[in-house]
């Protein structure tokens, strides 16, 4: 068979270490010394990285029936069961069908005011020169964005416990990639298998209390779990979700919903500090469209620069970093033929920062994403939602989110530069620490009501 370049070593389990452990570095030194498309063995299984937005295309887009879900989102099935996230083939159309509605466009408008609502309660709980964990501050913000939009529930009372548990998934995410991870996972014993447990029955206990306030109510409270409850396939057997199907969708969209869009907010105070003419025409934007008013959801299309910044952030710094995907039946990509059961590997950090489609692609500039230089490159090299098929469900709800937590933030304050912090690969872009910042007062503008 005819393979594309690649590294080769004599090291046992070396490159699945790499992929464990320095996943950022090694798909980057993948695509600086071997090109587009490199070839490697783990084990006895091939793998292959497509770098080049076409062969991205086919991957996600044009070739992915011939695709089903890599091995990091297989294991996260322990976490997540068989939702939207994990599930394929028919049960993913079905559970796709029956959760689409909650994130229709009017849907996502009416969530608008709640995540505004929210914005405006952070912001009220900083106070000027205080130094807090932006990424902290973030996570607790997004998850009770998600919590009220989606679940109608106030989780403030257990923020910290909810992320501290989040965070201990997230640290076990090399362990999910070793091929004794389910093994480990099954020794009760182990200190691993303990932390492991604790933080799902966390998360399983607030998961668990939401489903079942809504099933006492047995009304429908305009969120997207009552809309779970009460939905039947109508296209398909006419049937509505068990209750393990309930419990897996709301764990993956509680966790997926608010994870990755914390860590692009963080990511982009972050940028924003270190790029104060970017902060400047931010908050002229702001100061102009808004005029001291709150911004609400029909703002979101009146902020072109703010949704720019938050896109450049994404390319710098994307919150989903790459994407696996195993070969369900032999396939050809560009022109290297791929045998089933091959691993295949793209990643948002390496082609979003592949200087032929991105310039300078360190330098944190929100221009790139003018209509004029979207159309100038291919589509695939920006890809922070995925693409196909599979595209992330609440991508719309990302956009907005994102967008009307910013405006809201960044009218009132701005966060001083603080230590410079390395992103982290687990299973989203995490800060690989604190995310240090002091909240500092616009010098200029409405704070908004």
């Amino acid at each position: 068979m005819h393979f594309p370049p690649g590294p080769r070593t004599l090291i046992p389990g070396r490159y699945l270490r790499e992929l464990q452990y320095r996943p950022l570095a090694f798909l980057t030194r993948l695509a600086r010394e071997y090109g587009d498309a490199a070839h490697f063995r783990v084990g006895g299984r091939h793998l292959y990285f497509f770098a080049h937005p076409d062969l991205v295309r086919e991957v996600l887009i044009t070739r992915n029936p011939s695709f089903i879900k890599g091995l990091a989102l297989q294991r996260t099935k322990v976490v997540l069961g068989e939702g939207l996230l994990t599930s394929e083939g028919e049960l993913h159309k079905r559970q796709r069908r029956l959760a689409q509605p909650a994130f229709h466009h009017q849907r996502i408008h009416q969530y608008g005011e709640q995540m505004v609502e929210k914005a405006l309660q952070a912001r009220d709980r900083w106070r000027e020169g205080e130094e807090v964990d932006v990424a902290h501050e973030m996570m607790r913000l997004t998850l009770a964005v998600v919590a009220k939009t989606l679940f109608d529930a106030d989780v403030d009372d257990e923020a910290d416990e909810i992320g501290a548990a989040l965070t201990e998934l997230m640290s076990m995410f090399p362990l999910l990639l070793h091929p004794l991870a389910m093994v480990v996972l099954r020794m009760p014993f182990m200190p691993q298998t303990r932390r492991f447990r604790a933080a799902m029955a966390r998360l399983d206990r607030t998961i668990y209390a939401i489903i079942e306030e809504h099933r006492r109510g047995g009304v429908d409270r305009g969120d997207l779990l009552s809309m779970l409850l009460l939905a039947t396939d109508v296209e398909g057997d006419g049937g509505r979700m068990s209750d393990r199907q309930l419990r897996d969708e709301s764990m993956t969209i509680f966790l997926a919903g608010h994870e990755t869009t914390a860590n692009a907010l963080a990511w982009t105070w972050y940028l924003l500090a270190r790029n104060p003419d970017v902060e400047r025409e931010l908050h002229r934007e702001l100061d102009t469209v808004l005029g001291g008013r709150t911004p609400t959801p029909d703002d979101y299309v009146r902020l072109p620069y703010t949704e720019m910044v938050l896109a450049e952030s994404m390319r710098v710094f994307p919150p989903a970093w790459g994407i696996g995907r195993f070969a369900a039946e032999d396939v050809t990509i560009g022109e290297w033929p791929v045998p089933k059961d091959a691993l295949v590997l793209v990643s948002q950090w390496v082609t979003h920062r592949d200087a032929r489609f991105w310039p300078a692609p360190e330098r944190f500039d929100p221009l790139r994403f003018t209509p004029e230089a979207k159309a100038s490159r291919p589509k695939t090299a920006y890809f922070p939602f995925g693409g196909g098929g599979r595209v992330c469900i609440g991508e719309g709800f990302a956009w907005m989110e994102g967008v009307l937590l910013l405006a809201a933030i960044a009218q009132r304050w701005r966060f001083e530069r603080g230590p410079d912090v390395e992103p982290a690969a687990f299973i989203t872009l995490r800060p690989g620490g604190a995310m240090r910042m002091r909240v500092r007062a616009r010098a200029s503008g409405a704070t908004g009501s």
